[in-house]
């Protein structure tokens, strides 16, 4: 029986990072080349080239590191970002080494655009209370420097300036987040509601056979009887006898749906199936669980299928299940560029939440993730 294949979606957050941190790194990079031109040819007195050309190498350094995560369509790394803010905050307190006062004056110094950019890094890297620390020392740096330069100059306007970027994307990107969790929450309902499709859809498949079966057993049985083929006690019929009614008192005693096994190799199969842009092999051993285990182990394998899709960067992952120890295991691999699970940042609930907790949460259940540089492999496992 076949089925559609939907289409498996990136996460709404993780959709919306991607898409902030791109922009964001791409406009660093781009006014941190500005930035540079525009030094380098306002290199007048009192600018002192031996402090100017140093702290612009460290600049074009991270001018390249930004450009390469807006060319890989990555996020921007928070180390990356930290060290964006120590830069700027540096500059921004040597800035009569390193701006004309002229340009001072006129408010429109090369270190006042890399404030700018700065400051919408950290409100799209980091969380609010972070964010806002962050601006605002780099606002007070840029007002302490500009007053060390040129104690004349006018810092009110650009700090209310910066005060403004600061709040506008520390709000926007709040915004942004709550609206993507809560579309993260229902696309996970919905993959919930999906699977359970699945699974009630098998155990509807399992009970009609078994229905058909028993159908067939005691009909042949009983038409035999009334056909006359057995006019005296037989020890075969006796035999088919008792094996119909044991076959029935087993579809009696079935539980209820919530409780019925299904065959887990039938719907690891499916999901399979379901993974959109990813070609996976199966060697699935033929395993009857409870519902609700076949539905963990389901979710977590659907959670893992999309994490090789979206960022293994292959195009091939294998399920193996298998019995092990008095155990089901079931495990999938690719070969693609692996992670870092002690780097994943708290907010990444797939891993965590998906594969994890998912399987943890089972009684006898567990889960255990083994990532480098030949590929991922996630097991999950559970114990009757």
């Amino acid at each position: 029986m076949s089925h559609p294949r939907p289409t498996r979606y990136d996460s709404a957050t993780r959709q919306l990072e991607k898409a902030t941190a791109r922009t964001a790194a791409g406009a660093r990079s781009a006014v941190g080349a500005v930035a540079a031109v525009a030094a380098s040819f306002g290199a007048v007195a009192p600018v002192s080239l031996a402090w100017l050309v140093p702290f612009l190498a460290v600049q074009l350094g991270l001018t390249a590191a930004f450009a390469r995560v807006w060319w890989r369509k990555d996020l921007v790394p928070r180390r990356l970002a930290a060290a964006d803010v120590a830069v700027t905050l540096t500059l921004c307190l040597l800035q009569r080494r390193l701006v004309a006062e002229e340009t001072l004056d006129s408010g429109a110094s090369w270190v006042s655009g890399l404030v700018t950019m700065t400051i919408i890094l950290a409100g799209v890297s980091w969380r609010p209370v972070v964010s806002v620390a962050a601006g605002l020392a780099v606002a007070a740096a840029f007002a302490a420097g500009v007053r060390l330069a040129s104690p004349a100059a006018d810092v009110v306007v650009p700090t209310g300036v910066h005060l403004v970027q600061l709040l506008a994307i520390v709000m926007l990107m709040t915004l942004l987040r709550r609206s993507s969790a809560k579309t993260d929450a229902f696309l996970e309902r919905s993959v919930r509601a999906e699977i359970s499709l699945m699974v009630e859809r098998l155990r509807r498949e399992d009970q009609l056979k078994q229905v058909g079966s028993i159908h067939e057993t005691a009909l042949h049985t009983l038409t035999m009887v009334g056909l006359g083929t057995y006019d005296r006690p037989s020890p075969t019929l006796a035999a088919q006898v008792r094996t119909d009614l044991a076959a029935l008192e087993r579809l009696r005693d079935t539980p209820g749906a919530d409780l019925a096994p299904i065959a887990l190799d039938a719907l690891l199969d499916e999901v399979a199936g379901r993974a959109a842009g990813l070609d996976v092999r199966t060697d699935l051993t033929p395993e009857t669980v409870p519902g609700d285990v076949a539905e963990h182990f389901a979710r977590a394998v659907t959670e893992a299928l999309a994490n090789v899709a979206q960022h293994a960067g292959v195009h091939e992952a294998e399920i193996v299940s298998t019995r092990r120890d008095g155990g089901i295991v079931v495990e999938i691999a690719d070969s693609g560029r692996g992670f870092d699970q002690e780097r994943l940042p708290p907010d990444r609930f797939g891993v965590r939440g998906s594969i994890l907790d998912m399987m943890r949460s089972l009684p006898n259940g567990g889960a255990e993730i083994s990532s480098g540089a030949q590929g991922t492999r996630v097991s999950l496992w559970w114990r009757p």
